[in-house]
């Protein structure tokens, strides 16, 4: 059974917790994790272009003119993608750019990402992390007694002083420990876990 220290927000050690092996033990695949990030990554992408194709443009109803006669070139539409102001060949469309993959990968990146952190010793458990005002300045200070410079912060119970302390600090995200996901967790060089949150994973994940 893997375990780590847990500390106060002063960074003062005030017991030690145990971690389930199945989470914070697993042995880390690249190839999942690469593909886990390209997943999440994937659908961010807003997908929102497009052109207008012939059926799209308006006008071009009317052949421009006759079919043999006037020594010019046949001409069956105005919109024709030859033209100008007409319609675009083979051009960009609205789409879709997510895939999808099984739920067991998705759960065994998320272990895998969980377990580089506790690797690397780059994971800090704290009992409990909360403000009693709404200020950026504390939480920096906060932040400054635990070490962190770049850190994703997960919190068990929602706690608005706190998120909205942290959101004008680069380098740092506050979230619950159902909106984590591997892309986040491996882009921040710091995890910091309150002892609900690495409750509610060991729940979700063993």
């Amino acid at each position: 059974m893997a375990h780590t220290k847990v500390v106060n927000q002063r960074n003062e050690v005030v017991g030690e917790m145990d971690l389930a092996d199945e989470i914070f033990r697993v042995e880390i695949r690249p190839e999942i994790l690469h593909l886990a990030v390209r997943s999440h990554l994937a659908k961010l992408r807003a997908g929102t272009v497009g052109v207008k194709t012939r059926g799209l443009v308006r006008g071009g109803g009317k052949k421009p003119w006759r079919q043999k006669g006037t020594g010019r070139a046949r001409a069956g539409s105005i919109r024709s993608p030859l033209w100008r102001g007409g319609a675009v060949v083979h051009g960009p469309v609205a789409r879709d750019y997510g895939f999808k993959i099984n739920k067991q990968v998705r759960r065994l990146a998320l272990k895998m990402a969980l377990s580089s952190k506790y690797a690397t010793e780059s994971l800090v458990v704290v009992d409990k992390l909360a403000l009693e005002r709404i200020k950026t300045k504390d939480f920096v200070a906060c932040a400054k007694g635990l070490g962190l410079k770049k850190a994703l912060i997960v919190v068990s119970e929602p706690d608005s002083n706190l998120t909205l302390s942290a959101r004008n600090v680069p380098g740092m995200l506050v979230v619950e420990p159902s909106a984590i996901n591997v892309y986040e967790i491996l882009k921040y060089p710091q995890l910091v876990l309150d002892k609900g949150a690495v409750e509610a994973l060991h729940a979700r994940l063993k």
